[in-house]
């Protein structure tokens, strides 16, 4: 009798255990349902939310953001390829003769031409030009003195209140860095100059004393059309057309904005035939070194047997 209340009080715990493991496991299971449940109820209400918001979305639209301007094939695009110096001097004549009288390049200086466009005399004589403040006089009286290849490139405008008087309130933009301050960098700047139609859009309104241009972001430009044909006579008898101007003033604000393009291109093709070599060179050094090694065989040559 004893050993059969022994028996059924280890039965009755033993079932005790395995009904609270069973609900123990079948509260887990209510749990992780739920939080699934959960999770899937608030990635739907989220992705409901942002498609209702994708409806309501007021985006720009094409004339707010501008017309994307095409791409051309510029002479510096290929990997070996360099900037057409002959362009950048005829462009550095249009910006001289029509853009410099609003435009600034105020990280330009007169040095960077030499060797690029011009040569180092004409360069001098163009710097000459104009006059740059001097140390003043044993007076204290300021002095001017003329320009040195040192010397930056000089601005129109004395002070930016000064160009927004001359230009309606609007200040013209620098255009040392220009190219790479647009989207679509040359072909940007040669669409604008190029894309100024006869006449307004019909429906489209602009500001008084704006014109229409599709490739400036919302169609509303201060700057009217600069470029028409045999504006400048240029020294190597290019024909002066408007495209022409517009292509060798944008390779201009190109190298304005990559002086160093170039060099670039010249250094990194040294790095890489060096590179290049040295690799070819350490393979051949380990095979030489490891040739030995891994071809070497070894050999087990038993001991006689003693007769």
């Amino acid at each position: 009798m004893f050993s059969r209340s022994i028996l059924s009080r280890m039965v009755s715990k033993t079932a005790a255990r395995q009904l609270s493991t069973v609900s123990g496991n079948t509260a887990k299971s209510a749990n992780n349902k739920l939080l699934i449940t959960g999770a899937a109820l608030a990635g739907i209400t989220a992705s409901g939310l942002l498609y209702a918001e994708s409806l309501t979305a007021n985006a720009m639209t094409a004339a707010e953001h501008g017309l994307h301007s095409p791409e051309f094939d510029w002479p510096q695009n290929g990997p070996f390829s360099t900037f057409d110096h002959a362009s950048i001097r005829r462009g550095y004549q249009v910006y001289r003769e029509v853009c410099a009288a609003c435009h600034s390049l105020d990280r330009v200086a007169w040095r960077t031409l030499v060797g690029v466009s011009h040569t180092n005399s004409e360069v001098k004589e163009m710097a000459e030009e104009f006059e740059y403040d001097d140390e003043p006089d044993d007076n204290g009286n300021p002095k001017k003195r003329p320009g040195k290849l040192a010397d930056y490139i000089p601005a129109p405008y004395p002070n930016e209140q000064a160009a927004r008087a001359a230009n309606q309130g609007a200040l013209p933009p620098d255009l040392s860095l220009i190219v790479k301050a647009r989207h679509g960098g040359s072909d940007y700047i040669f669409s604008l100059l190029t894309g100024y139609p006869e006449d307004a859009p019909e429906g489209v309104t602009l500001p008084v004393g704006s014109n229409y241009n599709p490739y400036f972001p919302g169609g509303s430009i201060a700057m009217g059309r600069v470029l028409f044909d045999d504006l400048v006579e240029y020294e190597d008898g290019t024909p002066a057309t408007t495209s022409q101007m517009a292509k060798d003033v944008s390779q201009f604000l190109n190298w304005c904005s990559e002086p160093e393009h170039d060099e670039r291109k010249r250094q990194g093709l040294k790095a890489i035939i060096i590179l290049s070599s040295l690799y070819l060179l350490s393979v051949w050094v380990k095979k030489f070194k490891w040739a030995s090694i891994k071809t070497r065989k070894f050999t087990y040559t038993p001991p006689k047997p003693r007769k």
